[in-house]
């Protein structure tokens, strides 16, 4: 038996209860997770925003050590350390035959084989998003695993699985920020801390940090901010402001609200892009008129797991980390137990602080 998180039901508190795995199956690998990051996410999951079948293990983003593999399983071995994938790719739908592996129709596949039980009563309970990271130990299909870089501390690591691929692809891959831009970054959690880090390394010029909280900009500056702005009604005029009335080359929402979207296209140069990375619920709704469109000439694109593909971006990220370029430390801002995540996800809902991550 080991210590889980369980979502019983959407809307319902967390459950810290013992579960029962099963041993890995045929292409399956057993983790010992060394720590797991507290996504927003997980909370979406939690309120409904995100389906996922109920009682389920939550927690997506996380790194351990490989206890046991089934059988076939070759590229990696007992005692090997490794960052968990929630969404490998499938390699053979039509969006991987594009090369677009982060939109895989397959990639959340592997959880209806993994069975594990709620101890007390024998419940069935899935693992979601394919890797069921809030807890003590897990097992997952054999493609969420890949190797944990080497000079990267195993508790860091774990951020590599969701905030910093998410906010490094969003500047690198879907906005493709170039040297000497201007970019606005609107939220400082986990992954909006990744995302200025992530502009700071693409040479951007001015990186404007934007949310409700005066608390996070030291959180920002050190992350690479070059100004920072407190949200309000006012938001989009202050960023133009401070690029020369133009407004930014690129802005990158990772809140996922209807009037953060809008204030970030508003605040977005004639031309410019705007890169959306938060996930908000359908009851979000943004509108643009017809002329604007037009006359403003920008792009608005969506962003999913930062446009990744984890496998050949790790090895990008953990050069970028050993060359001092990037400090996965910064991003967390609380280490916690598994008892901690409901007091983490008040925390998000509240604006307060950056990643929560569980040490294990």
């Amino acid at each position: 038996m080991v210590r889980a998180a369980v979502c019983t039901a959407v809307g319902s508190p967390l459950e810290i209860t013992d579960i029962d795995l099963p041993e890995p199956g045929p292409g399956q690998v057993r983790i010992k997770l060394a720590a797991a990051g507290v996504c927003h996410s997980d909370l979406s999951l939690t309120n409904g925003t995100m389906r996922v079948p109920v009682p389920a293990v939550l927690g997506h983003e996380g790194a351990g050590t490989v206890v046991s593999v089934g059988e076939g399983v070759t590229h990696v071995a007992a005692g090997d350390t490794v960052v968990l994938n929630w969404a490998p790719s499938c390699g053979s739908c039509p969006a991987c035959e594009l090369g677009e592996v982060w939109l895989c129709a397959n990639a959340l596949a592997g959880a209806a084989n993994i069975h594990a039980k709620r101890a007390s009563d024998g419940t069935d309970l899935h693992p979601g998003l394919n890797v069921a990271a809030f807890a003590e130990e897990t097992v997952v299909a054999a493609n969420c695993v890949l190797p944990a870089p080497a000079g990267v501390p195993l508790t860091d690591a774990a951020l590599l699985g969701c905030a910093v691929l998410t906010g490094y692809g969003a500047v690198h891959h879907s906005a493709r920020v170039r040297e000497g831009e201007t970019v606005a970054v609107f939220g400082v959690g986990g992954v909006g801390l990744a995302t200025l880090q992530a502009a700071r390394i693409a040479g951007a010029a001015k990186i404007i940090a934007v949310d409700v909280s005066p608390e996070k900009e030291e959180l920002a500056r050190a992350a690479g901010a070059t100004d920072y702005v407190i949200a309000s009604e006012n938001t989009a005029r202050e960023i133009r402001g401070l690029t020369g009335k133009q407004g930014v080359d690129v802005a990158v929402e990772c809140v996922g609200r209807a009037v953060t979207i809008r204030t970030a296209w508003e605040a977005t140069r004639r031309g410019g892009r705007t890169t959306v990375v938060g996930i908000g619920g359908k009851d979000q709704q943004v509108t643009f008129n017809a002329l604007e469109i037009f006359h403003w000439g920008r792009t608005l694109s969506g962003c999913v797991y930062g446009n990744a593909n984890p496998a050949e971006d790790l090895p990008v990220l953990a050069e970028h980390i050993r060359a001092g370029r990037l400090d996965l430390s910064t991003l967390v801002t609380e280490r916690i137990a598994l008892d901690g995540i409901p007091a983490a996800f008040d925390n998000m809902v509240a604006g307060k602080g950056g990643r929560a991550l569980v040490v294990f």
